[in-house]
């Protein structure tokens, strides 16, 4: 049984799966808007007593309404799901677009971190401190313009209190004082988060990276890190203030606001007029009212999922429709895709045997498969999910996304894997004629 409509939403594809979430493209059909739906199964929040968690998250992302933050529209239920519509964003991750230069350049990078000071700023004065700032939540929208997500680890603290207790995040963008697991600020923690990102746009590397842990930690709590030559002296300045491993001295951010190297080329953000949040739905999602629940009309499917327009026009990428079928990449990306002219199963059974043979484990669900193993370095678990879609008769469309680990170990997979698959995988015409392109890593 498969999911394609939830109230008044037209459901397309999987673009993202955690834990306990999947997120999938989806349509208003009543205004025609674009958004991204994340899909909650209720058993599995109750089994780890995450409902807490989850209500704070969609809290939080209805309290902080701002033009660099990713806006929560609403949350609907049924008896079985939570369906929290988000705004959705098509420019991608901040951090892919690092990857794709190796660095930004100055006016790029300081425009990036004045709209992160801002989105920053605004959550602050409504008490929220993400956490787990770092390029990989940061999203880009279609005019280029920065998008904070992902609020999973966001607090507000408890009240009477102005202190946070919890070590997370990642730790290379951790500020040294939450890593000495005593109480924090958590505005000053996110400052620091912030001036890793600024060294990260302008660098293209992180400012703190060792692979052993006590290393790494050490090296954070002494701010150990230097600037490249080619950092302009106002930004070395800056970041050498807001790397401050003293957060009772740390810069704060109305100082890096009055900063000239910050104000160079600013531009306010628009006025942001508080509104009144209603949280009456999100505590609607997890009761029992039956009559709250949204409608979901179902397809019973015996084949892959057949992609409907909706999904076409989503992975055509602004509809040139050769993206589809293109899986040459210039740069580093978690998803990939290819197509081939084989029957269904014989797809699904072909990439397990070569799953197999590269030494992972394969789970199979349907047209859906879970490719899952160690790191090539055996330090780290590492998986992939696969998933095959009808296009056209005779046409099947075999979706890869990273499902964990490191982006570069699944760029190494996923090359790997298609070359072993060359019997099964159609090309074009002209494509068949060129000679092969080479993968370009910066």
């Amino acid at each position: 049984m498969v999911i394609r409509k939830v109230g008044k939403y037209e459901v397309g594809r999987t673009i993202g799966e955690g834990t306990f979430a999947k997120v999938k493209f989806a349509q208003n059909t009543e205004t025609g808007e674009s958004v991204a739906m994340k899909v909650l199964d209720k058993a599995s929040i109750l089994k780890h007593k995450m409902a807490d968690q989850i209500k704070r998250e969609i809290s939080i992302m209805k309290l902080v309404r701002h033009p660099y933050v990713v806006r929560l529209h609403e949350v609907l239920a049924s008896r079985t799901k939570i369906y929290i519509i988000l705004e959705f964003i098509t420019g991608g991750e901040l951090f892919d677009k690092i990857v794709h230069r190796g660095r930004l350049s100055e006016n790029d990078s300081r425009k990036y971190f004045q709209q992160l000071i801002d989105g920053v700023d605004f959550c602050h004065s409504k008490g929220v401190y993400h956490r787990d700032l770092k390029p990989e939540n940061l999203l880009l929208d279609s005019q280029g313009n920065l998008k904070i997500s992902d609020f999973g680890l966001s607090a507000l603290p408890p009240q009477g209190t102005d202190l946070l207790h919890t070590t997370c995040g990642t730790p290379n963008y951790v500020a040294p004082e939450v890593l000495a697991h005593k109480g924090y600020d958590g505005a000053v923690a996110d400052v620091w988060s912030c001036g890793v990102i600024l060294y990260v746009l302008l660098a293209g590397y992180l400012p703190f990276d060792e692979v052993d842990l006590t290393t790494l930690y050490g090296k954070i709590e002494r701010a150990d890190f230097s600037c490249p030559s080619w950092f302009p002296v106002g930004a070395k300045l800056l970041i050498h203030k807001i790397l401050d491993p003293n957060p009772n001295t740390r810069v704060r951010i109305e100082e890096i606001r009055n900063d000239d190297w910050f104000k160079k080329g600013y531009v306010a953000v628009r006025h942001v007029e508080d509104e009144d949040v209603n949280l009456d739905d999100v505590y609607a999602a997890f009761d029992d009212a039956e009559d709250q629940y949204v409608s979901e009309h179902s397809g019973h499917n015996m084949g892959p999922l057949i992609l409907n327009a909706f999904d076409m026009i989503i992975l055509s990428e602004g509809l040139n429709l050769a993206a589809l079928f293109d899986r040459r990449q210039e740069y580093v990306k978690r998803q990939g895709r290819f197509v081939s002219q084989k029957p269904a199963k014989v797809v699904l059974s072909s990439m397990e045997v070569v799953a197999q043979s590269m030494g992972f484990k394969t789970h199979i669900r349907n047209f859906k498969m879970r490719v899952e193993g160690l790191s090539a370095n055996k330090a780290a678990h590492f998986s992939v999910i696969l998933e095959v879609f009808e296009v056209a008769p005779a046409f099947f469309m075999v979706d890869v996304q990273q499902a964990s680990g490191d982006i570069l170990e699944y760029q190494k997979f996923y090359n790997n894997f298609c070359s072993n698959l060359e019997d099964i995988i159609w090309k074009p015409p002209e494509e068949m004629a060129k000679p092969r392109l080479s993968m370009k890593r910066l």
